[in-house]
């Protein structure tokens, strides 16, 4: 059972890769993550938000039921887990950790993980302890990996372009128009309509006019 109460992430974090469980409750009924929330431990809350372990990931290493090939090859766990694991959520960040890694930077491999967050999207989704934030993470993710093909495909820059379109703002006020389409795109696309997530972001986005 995991107790945030100390506030210290890095503790947080080795407690999760022990194996602390997360949607344990405790006496009040609070989980781990919304009792850090509650003393103002945000912290530790994005660690334990953003935490999943290896082990989940592997899993589509090894061919499943009547697949003679698993879902993403093992060489690839290792640089999507990272991804999967980071707590900054800048879409140019994300592409820079898909541009260090030239086993990532590959339409074949990125269609490969992509598919794979989908899986792992539905999973969280439709699981007994539904966890929205890491389905719309997945969600979100798989959409940048499906843009970065795009552009591997189409532009002689390649992913350089899809960095450049990210960060470029718009002439009369900066205000990067690009990256904002692209975000509200994959919030759009989310495919479980119902999700309180998801009704929120689009509650705080839509009075914002691009």
């Amino acid at each position: 059972i995991l107790s945030p109460n100390s506030g210290n992430k890095e503790i947080t974090w080795m407690m999760l890769e022990a194996g602390a469980e997360t949607d344990v409750v405790n006496s009040v009924g609070r989980t781990a993550a919304q009792m850090a929330a509650f003393v103002g431990k945000h912290d530790c809350v994005t660690v334990i938000n953003n935490f999943f372990p290896r082990e989940r990931l592997d899993y589509y290493t090894k061919p499943q039921g009547l697949d003679k090939e698993p879902k993403l090859p093992v060489k690839l766990a290792g640089p999507l887990h990272k991804i999967i694991t980071t707590t900054n959520m800048h879409p140019v960040k994300i592409v820079l950790l898909v541009k260090e890694n030239p086993l990532l930077a590959e339409v074949e491999a990125l269609q490969k993980c992509y598919r794979v967050l989908d899986l792992i999207c539905e999973k969280c989704m439709k699981q007994k302890d539904m966890n929205e934030v890491l389905a719309m993470k997945m969600h979100y993710i798989s959409c940048i990996f499906q843009k970065c093909i795009t552009f591997l495909k189409e532009r002689e820059d390649k992913l350089d372009g899809f960095i450049r379109s990210l960060l470029k703002g718009r002439d009369k006020d900066g205000f990067p128009v690009y990256q904002e389409k692209l975000i509200r795109e994959s919030i759009r696309k989310f495919p479980y309509c119902e999700a309180t997530l998801l009704q929120q972001l689009v509650r705080s986005i839509a009075p914002v006019e691009i």
